[in-house]
Order: C-alpha cells, then sequence, then structure tokens
C-alpha cells in the first residue's frame, strides 16, 4: 500500500520514471506517447536540454527569494517577456505556482479593484456554464464542472453562471455562427441587467474551453460583444487561458484569434511546461492604476509566488518556442491534427463532433449521431478509454459530463509544440484503436 493519497484510491499507477520528447517510460520499461501534454502542460515535450540547463543555472547561483523582501533578475526577466508580448494594454504580471492560484488571485484582484476605485458595492460574478477554472473554492464557485462542485456546493461563494458557447449542443438548427454568438452575449448582457449592472465585478470566460466541455470555440464576434457589454457597465473581463494559452491554439494568447483584450487574464500551463510548477495574472494597466493611485498595496499572497527555479523554467520556454519557431509548427500540426481527426473519425458512427483550434482539439463521443444522445454515464466511457489508450502506450485527456454535466463524453487532445507529422498520425491512429475497443468493451 503505498502512502501517497492518490487522485483515485481505486487505480494502481504506474512508475514514470523518465521522459524524453514526446515519451514517457515507466518503471516496467513501457513507453507512451504524451499526447495531452499531462492536463495541456508540457508544451516542449520532455526533458528539454534548454530548460534544464537554465534550471541548473538558476540553481547555482538562487533557487527562492521570498517576495515579501526581494525581487530576483528572472522574475523581472520573466516579467518584462510577458508583457512585451501580452495583449494591448496589459502591462503588469503577478505571478502564482498555478491556475487555481491564478484564478482566485484574479477574482480577489478585481474585487479590490472597485474597493480601490470607490465602488465597493460590487460583489457579483458571472461565469459560464459547463466551464472549468480550477479546484480551489473560488474556482470552483465561478466554474461549472458539476462533478468537481458537488461536495464542495455548501463552501462556494455565490456565483452566477449564462451559457457556453458550445456550437456543438447550444446551437439552434438553421442559427448562423454570428446569430448564435449574439444570443450568448444578449443573454450575459440580461443577466447583468437582472443583477444590477453597477452590483458585478466580472464576466469571466475560458478563451476556449477545457476540461468540462473539451475545446470549444466561440463563434465570430462574441468576445468583441462581450467586450463591450463589459466596457458598456464597467465590467471587468477576465479570460481564463490557464489551458488554451501560450501558444496553445497557435497564437500566443487565444484571445488574439478573437480580436480582444481582457482586464486580467490568467495563464499557467504552457508558461512553464510543466518544468516547474508557475501561472500568472496579467494586469491591465487601467486595474493596476488603481492599486498604484490607491493604497498600494494588494491584500493577497502565496509563499511560492515569483519562485526563482520556475521563473528560469517558464523564461526558457518562453525562448525556446520564440527561437524554435513552434508558433508556426502548431499552426502547421495543428491543420494536420485537424485533417487527420476527420478521416479517423469524420463517419465514425459515435463521434458526434471534432473541435478546438491548433494543437487543442477534442472529439465528442455520443450512442447516436442524428439525435446527439449520450452514452449512459455508468458506462464512464471516457475513462474505458482513457484505459484502453494508456494499454496501447498513449496518454490522452477524456472527460465525462460533458453535454450537461452529468451526461456525454469527449477525448481532448494537446500534444506539444514539438509534434511532427508523423507523431500526430501515431497519435491518432493509437485513439482510434482505444476508442473503438472502449465502445466495443461497453456494448
Amino acid at each position: 500500500m503505498t502512502p501517497i493519497f492518490h487522485r483515485s484510491l481505486a487505480h494502481d499507477y504506474p512508475v514514470a520514471v523518465s521522459g524524453t520528447g514526446l515519451v514517457i517510460r515507466d518503471s516496467a520499461g513501457r513507453d507512451y506517447i504524451d499526447a495531452s501534454g499531462g492536463a495541456a502542460v508540457s508544451c516542449l515535450g520532455h526533458s528539454h536540454p534548454d530548460v534544464l540547463a537554465a534550471m541548473h543555472a538558476q540553481l547555482d547561483s538562487l533557487a527562492y527569494a521570498h517576495t515579501s523582501f526581494f525581487t530576483t533578475a528572472v522574475a523581472e526577466e520573466l516579467a518584462e517577456t510577458l508583457v512585451a508580448d501580452a495583449p494591448a494594454g496589459m502591462g503588469h504580471v503577478y505571478f502564482l505556482s498555478g491556475g487555481s492560484e491564478a484564478i482566485e488571485t484574479a477574482l480577489k484582484m478585481a474585487r479590490q479593484y472597485f474597493v480601490e476605485i470607490g465602488q465597493p458595492q460590487r460583489r457579483h460574478f458571472i461565469g459560464r456554464r459547463q466551464s472549468y477554472h480550477g479546484n480551489t473554492l473560488g474556482a470552483l464557485a465561478i466554474g461549472h464542472n458539476a462533478a468537481r462542485r458537488v461536495q464542495y456546493a455548501p463552501l462556494l461563494i455565490e456565483a452566477h453562471h449564462v451559457a457556453p458557447a458550445y456550437d456543438y449542443r447550444g446551437r439552434e438548427p438553421g442559427e448562423t455562427p454570428e446569430a448564435y454568438g449574439a444570443r450568448l452575449a444578449a443573454e450575459l448582457a440580461g443577466e447583468i441587467d437582472r443583477l444590477g449592472p453597477d452590483s458585478v465585478i466580472a464576466f469571466v470566460a475560458e478563451t476556449v474551453g477545457g476540461a468540462t466541455c473539451g475545446a470549444i470555440t466561440a463563434p465570430p464576434g462574441y468576445f468583441r460583444t462581450v467586450r463591450e457589454i463589459c466596457d458598456r457597465h464597467g465590467i471587468l473581463l477576465i479570460l481564463d487561458e490557464v489551458m488554451c494559452g501560450m501558444g496553445r491554439t497557435g497564437t500566443l494568447h487565444a484571445c488574439e484569434h478573437e480580436g480582444v483584450a481582457p482586464d486580467l487574464m490568467t495563464i499557467a500551463k504552457g508558461l512553464g511546461g510543466g518544468f516547474a510548477p508557475i501561472g500568472a495574472v496579467l494586469v491591465a494597466d487601467t486595474v493596476f492604476q488603481a492599486f498604484d493611485r490607491g493604497s498600494k498595496l494588494f491584500q493577497h499572497g502565496h509563499t511560492y509566488l515569483g519562485h526563482a527555479l520556475a521563473c528560469a523554467a517558464g523564461l526558457a520556454v518562453q525562448k525556446v518556442i520564440k527561437r524554435d519557431g513552434l508558433l508556426a509548427n502548431v499552426q502547421a500540426q495543428g491543420a494536420h491534427l485537424t485533417r487527420r481527426l476527420g478521416e479517423r473519425f469524420g463517419n465514425h458512427h459515435h463521434v458526434g463532433d471534432i473541435r478546438g483550434r491548433g494543437l487543442f482539439q477534442a472529439i465528442e463521443l455520443v450512442f447516436d449521431r442524428g439525435s446527439k444522445a449520450t452514452f449512459d454515464p455508468a458506462l464512464k466511457l471516457h475513462a474505458r478509454i482513457k484505459a484502453e489508450a494508456m494499454a496501447r502506450g498513449l496518454m490522452v485527456y477524456p472527460s465525462g459530463g460533458t453535454a450537461d454535466g452529468t451526461r456525454g463524453d469527449h477525448v481532448l487532445l494537446a500534444p506539444p509544440f514539438i509534434a511532427t507529422a508523423s507523431d500526430i498520425d501515431g497519435i491518432v491512429e493509437r485513439l482510434g484503436e482505444a476508442v473503438d475497443a472502449a465502445i466495443a468493451a461497453a456494448a
């Protein structure tokens, strides 16, 4: 019996002992293609020599200095790099240890912003159904992943939710994508009116949906209209790009595709590529200036924020992505992944939708394509697919509750930015075998 309190006490985990490129090897000598980057984390794959060298160099000088006493040169350089490439008007960075911390920080920063500018009556956050923003209590409250929320519901702060941008299940027959986006935005506007515009702090959304729904993208014009609605009422727009950002969709920030800049934006996974725990909140100048002109103190903090070793890893990851032109490869291999998924699953009896952008794509499983009926949740098809994939030496990121929090299954793919066309071919081939085997066993 292991002394580790594992995620699942009903599962025996293989022991990972090494990783190189797209492959993780276990203690039995078995190799696994990491087609999901863990949880869309390992953007450069495993054991990239340049990142390891940068981390070794940082350890030789300084691993840690508490940020209530010091800043560090490596944290300053990483912040300068992130700000230089940030969406328009975002001029500051607050470092954390991961995505959930980043969301929690953004929520608190947004609330204190309104206190600083003399609007302390604002207290409401609006999120979207079928969203995921992390596992801390604030993140669970603003998110809407039913399975992760249910046990903790009595502890969660009040939050309000509108419909997700979920084209496959949300757009009505005959409705254009543009009209669908306008309808979603109108629902947000209506919820703001219902709550009272001067009581709302922020609207929080994943730019591209991640763990709960699987790579759902917004209809054309949706985020631009959302931005206008927020501006009209002085409400902050918080975009969660923890999973979909930092190059994952083919641009450094997913919101570049939408033509908007948020007031606060959370990043993590692809920031440090899994080499060290690091996340961040990118902060608009207007928000920062409220603190600078006011109390000059953000009532928040974590022990490991701005950790020098983590910042060294993040800086090295970003340098490699730029030097090696990996965003172009994400776009090229993302297009190849779309083609290969279409070829393998486009006519599959039990794949209802193929979606996503760049190297962030998903397939949604259905019992019946015509009606979009889901498999019985008791079958746990997503878990069966994960097991069948692992048996074939493939790591993917399946989830259940895709359709409504209880029903539905999808498989998310997020291979490293260094993936080749041959890698993509192998991933799709093994995934196809795993899906077919899981469905046959569930029949």
